[in-house]
Protein backbone atom coordinates (compact mmCIF):
# COMPACT_ATOMS: atom_id res chain seq x y z
CA UNK A 1 0.00 0.00 0.00
CA UNK A 2 1.34 3.25 -1.16
CA UNK A 3 0.91 5.57 2.32
CA UNK A 4 3.00 8.40 1.07
CA UNK A 5 1.48 11.74 1.20
CA UNK A 6 3.06 15.70 -0.37
CA UNK A 7 2.03 18.31 1.63
CA UNK A 8 0.90 20.78 -1.50
CA UNK A 9 2.42 24.01 0.00
CA UNK A 10 1.96 27.91 -2.16
CA UNK A 11 5.52 27.95 -1.79
CA UNK A 12 7.25 24.45 -1.24
CA UNK A 13 5.81 21.06 -1.42
CA UNK A 14 6.71 18.57 1.70
CA UNK A 15 6.57 14.86 0.67
CA UNK A 16 6.26 12.45 3.67
CA UNK A 17 6.75 8.51 3.28
CA UNK A 18 4.14 8.17 5.47
CA UNK A 19 1.13 10.39 6.87
CA UNK A 20 2.25 10.15 10.83
CA UNK A 21 4.52 12.71 12.37
CA UNK A 22 4.75 13.00 16.34
CA UNK A 23 3.19 16.36 17.72
CA UNK A 24 5.87 19.49 18.76
CA UNK A 25 6.97 18.81 23.00
CA UNK A 26 5.80 15.37 22.88
CA UNK A 27 9.02 13.84 21.43
CA UNK A 28 11.29 15.49 22.67
CA UNK A 29 14.03 15.78 19.69
CA UNK A 30 13.60 12.55 18.50
CA UNK A 31 16.68 10.45 19.62
CA UNK A 32 14.76 9.90 23.27
CA UNK A 33 12.22 7.98 21.41
CA UNK A 34 14.96 5.93 19.03
CA UNK A 35 14.73 3.12 21.63
CA UNK A 36 11.26 2.39 20.84
CA UNK A 37 10.94 2.37 16.78
CA UNK A 38 12.69 3.19 14.06
CA UNK A 39 12.67 7.07 13.79
CA UNK A 40 13.08 7.16 10.19
CA UNK A 41 9.78 4.65 9.79
CA UNK A 42 7.51 7.73 10.41
CA UNK A 43 6.74 10.09 8.14
CA UNK A 44 8.92 12.81 10.26
CA UNK A 45 8.61 14.46 13.88
CA UNK A 46 8.37 17.76 14.55
CA UNK A 47 11.32 18.54 17.21
CA UNK A 48 10.06 20.35 21.08
CA UNK A 49 9.30 23.89 19.98
CA UNK A 50 13.05 26.09 19.58
CA UNK A 51 13.19 29.96 20.27
CA UNK A 52 16.64 31.96 19.92
CA UNK A 53 18.15 31.43 22.93
CA UNK A 54 17.58 29.00 25.51
CA UNK A 55 14.56 28.82 27.83
CA UNK A 56 14.04 27.35 31.67
CA UNK A 57 10.45 27.35 31.21
CA UNK A 58 8.17 27.28 34.37
CA UNK A 59 8.42 26.12 37.92
CA UNK A 60 7.75 22.62 38.79
CA UNK A 61 5.21 20.98 38.72
CA UNK A 62 4.22 21.67 35.28
CA UNK A 63 2.03 18.64 34.19
CA UNK A 64 -0.99 17.30 35.39
CA UNK A 65 -2.80 13.90 34.99
CA UNK A 66 -6.47 14.56 33.85
CA UNK A 67 -9.57 12.96 32.24
CA UNK A 68 -8.48 10.80 29.87
CA UNK A 69 -5.91 13.46 29.10
CA UNK A 70 -3.18 16.10 30.24
CA UNK A 71 -2.21 19.68 31.46
CA UNK A 72 1.08 20.70 31.04
CA UNK A 73 2.78 23.87 31.60
CA UNK A 74 6.16 23.67 30.29
CA UNK A 75 6.83 27.01 29.46
CA UNK A 76 8.97 26.28 26.13
CA UNK A 77 12.17 25.16 27.79
CA UNK A 78 14.87 23.80 25.89
CA UNK A 79 18.56 24.94 24.53
CA UNK A 80 17.88 27.32 22.04
CA UNK A 81 17.68 27.14 18.28
CA UNK A 82 22.13 27.36 18.14
CA UNK A 83 22.51 24.11 20.22
CA UNK A 84 20.04 22.81 18.20
CA UNK A 85 21.54 23.19 15.15
CA UNK A 86 25.13 22.26 15.86
CA UNK A 87 24.78 19.68 18.41
CA UNK A 88 21.03 17.74 17.92
CA UNK A 89 20.43 18.21 14.26
CA UNK A 90 23.15 16.46 13.13
CA UNK A 91 22.44 13.19 15.21
CA UNK A 92 18.92 13.32 13.68
CA UNK A 93 18.41 10.77 10.76
CA UNK A 94 16.99 13.58 8.71
CA UNK A 95 18.23 11.88 5.38
CA UNK A 96 15.61 9.05 6.35
CA UNK A 97 12.73 10.97 6.96
CA UNK A 98 11.38 14.50 7.80
CA UNK A 99 12.85 16.56 10.74
CA UNK A 100 10.43 19.74 11.19
CA UNK A 101 11.61 22.28 13.36
CA UNK A 102 8.80 23.67 15.59
CA UNK A 103 9.55 27.68 16.37
CA UNK A 104 8.63 30.06 18.72
CA UNK A 105 8.85 34.05 19.54
CA UNK A 106 7.69 36.76 21.71
CA UNK A 107 7.80 39.31 18.69
CA UNK A 108 7.61 39.45 14.65
CA UNK A 109 11.23 40.39 14.84
CA UNK A 110 12.27 37.38 16.64
CA UNK A 111 10.27 34.85 14.53
CA UNK A 112 12.01 36.16 11.44
CA UNK A 113 15.53 35.90 13.13
CA UNK A 114 14.49 32.28 13.99
CA UNK A 115 13.41 31.16 10.61
CA UNK A 116 16.02 32.89 8.84
CA UNK A 117 18.91 30.78 10.81
CA UNK A 118 17.31 27.78 10.32
CA UNK A 119 16.87 28.16 6.94
CA UNK A 120 20.21 27.77 6.15
CA UNK A 121 20.09 24.03 7.45
CA UNK A 122 20.19 21.33 4.94
CA UNK A 123 18.54 18.93 7.73
CA UNK A 124 15.65 20.82 8.29
CA UNK A 125 12.92 19.75 6.01
CA UNK A 126 10.00 22.60 7.26
CA UNK A 127 9.25 25.21 9.80
CA UNK A 128 6.34 24.50 12.22
CA UNK A 129 5.21 27.95 13.57
CA UNK A 130 4.10 28.46 17.13
CA UNK A 131 1.65 31.13 17.28
CA UNK A 132 0.07 30.40 20.26
CA UNK A 133 2.42 32.67 22.79
CA UNK A 134 2.26 35.83 23.79
CA UNK A 135 3.54 39.21 22.16
CA UNK A 136 5.35 40.84 24.62
CA UNK A 137 5.42 44.20 22.62
CA UNK A 138 1.83 43.77 22.64
CA UNK A 139 0.95 43.07 25.70
CA UNK A 140 1.09 39.58 25.80
CA UNK A 141 -1.71 39.44 23.17
CA UNK A 142 -1.32 35.80 21.12
CA UNK A 143 -0.54 36.14 17.72
CA UNK A 144 -2.52 33.01 17.30
CA UNK A 145 -5.85 34.72 18.84
CA UNK A 146 -5.75 37.56 16.08
CA UNK A 147 -5.92 36.88 12.73
CA UNK A 148 -3.65 40.28 11.75
CA UNK A 149 -1.00 39.44 13.99
CA UNK A 150 -0.78 35.51 13.08
CA UNK A 151 -0.44 37.09 9.20
CA UNK A 152 1.91 39.10 10.15
CA UNK A 153 3.94 36.00 11.74
CA UNK A 154 3.22 33.97 9.24
CA UNK A 155 4.39 36.72 5.96
CA UNK A 156 7.63 37.43 8.12
CA UNK A 157 8.38 33.52 8.89
CA UNK A 158 8.06 33.04 4.50
CA UNK A 159 10.07 35.75 4.02
CA UNK A 160 12.93 35.34 6.43
CA UNK A 161 12.68 31.09 5.16
CA UNK A 162 12.43 31.37 1.49
CA UNK A 163 13.73 27.50 1.03
CA UNK A 164 11.34 25.94 3.77
CA UNK A 165 7.64 24.70 3.78
CA UNK A 166 6.01 26.40 6.48
CA UNK A 167 3.16 24.92 8.37
CA UNK A 168 1.51 27.13 11.17
CA UNK A 169 -0.22 25.64 14.07
CA UNK A 170 -3.50 27.04 15.30
CA UNK A 171 -4.71 27.87 18.78
CA UNK A 172 -8.21 26.52 19.03
CA UNK A 173 -8.68 29.08 21.86
CA UNK A 174 -10.43 31.32 19.50
CA UNK A 175 -14.21 32.33 18.12
CA UNK A 176 -13.55 31.37 14.77
CA UNK A 177 -10.61 29.08 13.69
CA UNK A 178 -11.72 29.28 10.11
CA UNK A 179 -10.79 32.83 9.86
CA UNK A 180 -7.53 32.39 11.40
CA UNK A 181 -6.72 29.55 9.01
CA UNK A 182 -7.43 31.57 6.24
CA UNK A 183 -5.68 34.79 7.52
CA UNK A 184 -2.46 32.48 7.29
CA UNK A 185 -3.42 30.93 4.10
CA UNK A 186 -3.73 34.42 2.75
CA UNK A 187 0.43 35.36 4.06
CA UNK A 188 1.80 32.47 2.56
CA UNK A 189 1.51 29.40 4.66
CA UNK A 190 1.96 26.28 2.83
CA UNK A 191 0.23 23.96 5.53
CA UNK A 192 -1.84 24.36 8.39
CA UNK A 193 -1.35 22.11 11.44
CA UNK A 194 -4.30 22.16 13.82
CA UNK A 195 -4.84 22.12 17.01
CA UNK A 196 -2.99 23.18 19.49
CA UNK A 197 -3.60 22.69 23.21
CA UNK A 198 -7.24 24.32 25.03
CA UNK A 199 -6.51 26.39 27.62
CA UNK A 200 -7.18 24.42 30.94
CA UNK A 201 -6.81 23.98 34.68
CA UNK A 202 -6.80 21.70 37.70
CA UNK A 203 -7.72 21.95 41.42
CA UNK A 204 -5.93 20.52 44.48
CA UNK A 205 -9.07 20.76 46.40
CA UNK A 206 -7.62 19.67 49.47
CA UNK A 207 -4.99 22.81 49.23
CA UNK A 208 -7.00 24.81 47.57
CA UNK A 209 -4.78 25.52 45.07
CA UNK A 210 -3.78 25.07 41.69
CA UNK A 211 -2.60 22.02 40.59
CA UNK A 212 0.14 23.52 38.15
CA UNK A 213 2.61 26.68 39.53
CA UNK A 214 1.71 28.07 36.58
CA UNK A 215 -2.21 27.88 37.31
CA UNK A 216 -3.19 27.07 33.68
CA UNK A 217 -2.01 24.84 31.09
CA UNK A 218 -2.41 23.35 27.89
CA UNK A 219 -5.59 20.39 28.05
CA UNK A 220 -4.45 17.53 25.49
CA UNK A 221 -4.77 13.68 24.93
CA UNK A 222 -8.04 11.94 24.30
CA UNK A 223 -10.62 14.28 25.90
CA UNK A 224 -9.84 17.01 23.00
CA UNK A 225 -10.00 14.62 20.17
CA UNK A 226 -13.84 15.68 19.58
CA UNK A 227 -12.66 19.49 19.61
CA UNK A 228 -9.81 18.96 16.86
CA UNK A 229 -11.81 16.77 14.54
CA UNK A 230 -14.37 20.18 14.71
CA UNK A 231 -11.68 22.04 13.94
CA UNK A 232 -10.27 20.42 11.06
CA UNK A 233 -13.13 19.88 9.42
CA UNK A 234 -13.55 23.71 9.68
CA UNK A 235 -10.50 24.64 8.17
CA UNK A 236 -10.73 22.17 5.44
CA UNK A 237 -13.99 24.06 4.11
CA UNK A 238 -11.86 27.54 4.71
CA UNK A 239 -8.54 27.17 2.59
CA UNK A 240 -7.05 25.50 0.02
CA UNK A 241 -3.51 24.34 1.73
CA UNK A 242 -3.10 20.59 2.98
CA UNK A 243 -4.19 20.25 6.87
CA UNK A 244 -2.28 18.42 9.49
CA UNK A 245 -4.73 17.46 12.22
CA UNK A 246 -3.78 16.50 16.23
CA UNK A 247 -5.39 15.84 19.09
CA UNK A 248 -6.12 13.32 21.13
CA UNK A 249 -5.00 10.77 18.47
CA UNK A 250 -4.49 7.16 20.24
CA UNK A 251 -5.03 4.50 17.26
CA UNK A 252 -4.90 4.42 13.33
CA UNK A 253 -8.43 4.64 12.88
CA UNK A 254 -7.74 7.97 15.21
CA UNK A 255 -5.47 9.12 12.58
CA UNK A 256 -8.10 7.90 9.74
CA UNK A 257 -10.89 10.07 11.69
CA UNK A 258 -8.88 13.38 10.82
CA UNK A 259 -7.87 12.32 6.89
CA UNK A 260 -11.87 11.87 6.51
CA UNK A 261 -12.60 14.96 7.60
CA UNK A 262 -9.73 16.62 5.63
CA UNK A 263 -6.48 16.60 7.17
CA UNK A 264 -3.21 15.29 4.16
CA UNK A 265 -1.59 13.90 7.64
CA UNK A 266 -1.88 13.55 11.40
CA UNK A 267 0.60 14.22 14.52
CA UNK A 268 0.39 11.59 17.25
CA UNK A 269 1.62 13.70 21.01
CA UNK A 270 0.11 12.63 24.33
CA UNK A 271 -0.02 9.02 23.02
CA UNK A 272 3.51 9.07 23.05
CA UNK A 273 3.74 9.64 27.19
CA UNK A 274 1.08 6.81 27.77
CA UNK A 275 3.40 4.20 25.59
CA UNK A 276 6.38 5.90 23.39
CA UNK A 277 6.17 3.06 20.59
CA UNK A 278 2.62 4.76 19.84
CA UNK A 279 3.37 6.93 16.87
CA UNK A 280 5.41 3.67 15.75
CA UNK A 281 2.80 1.35 16.09
CA UNK A 282 0.25 3.57 14.36
CA UNK A 283 2.37 3.99 11.28
CA UNK A 284 2.56 0.40 11.29
CA UNK A 285 -0.96 0.24 11.43
CA UNK A 286 -1.91 2.22 9.01
CA UNK A 287 -2.56 -0.37 5.99
CA UNK A 288 -5.09 -2.91 8.21
CA UNK A 289 -7.20 0.37 8.99
CA UNK A 290 -7.30 1.43 5.47
CA UNK A 291 -8.25 -2.04 4.05
CA UNK A 292 -11.01 -2.19 7.25
CA UNK A 293 -11.95 1.53 6.26
CA UNK A 294 -12.64 0.26 2.96
CA UNK A 295 -9.62 2.23 1.42
CA UNK A 296 -6.69 1.72 -0.74
CA UNK A 297 -4.48 4.16 1.30
CA UNK A 298 -4.93 7.08 3.28
CA UNK A 299 -5.20 9.83 0.38
CA UNK A 300 -8.26 7.98 -0.82
CA UNK A 301 -9.89 9.03 2.15
CA UNK A 302 -8.80 12.17 2.72
CA UNK A 303 -11.64 14.78 2.70
CA UNK A 304 -14.56 12.14 1.57
CA UNK A 305 -16.29 12.89 5.14
CA UNK A 306 -19.65 14.40 4.21
CA UNK A 307 -22.93 14.90 6.30
CA UNK A 308 -25.54 14.24 3.21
Amino acid sequence: MNLSVTLKGQRHALTLKNPVLTASGTFGYGTEFAPYGDLASLGGFIVKGLSLKPRYGNPSPRIVETTAGMLNAIGLQNNGVEHFCHTTLPALPWRDTAVIANIYASSIEEFGELAARLDAEEGVAALEVNISCPNVKQGGVQFGQDPGMAAAVTRRVCDSAPHKHVMVKLSPNVTNIAAMAKSVEDAGADSISCINTLLGMAVDLRRRRPRLANVVGGLSGPCIKPVALRCVWQVARAVNIPIVGVGGIVTAEDALEFICVGAAAVQVGTANFIRPDAAFAIAQELPEACERAGAASPAELCGTFTTD
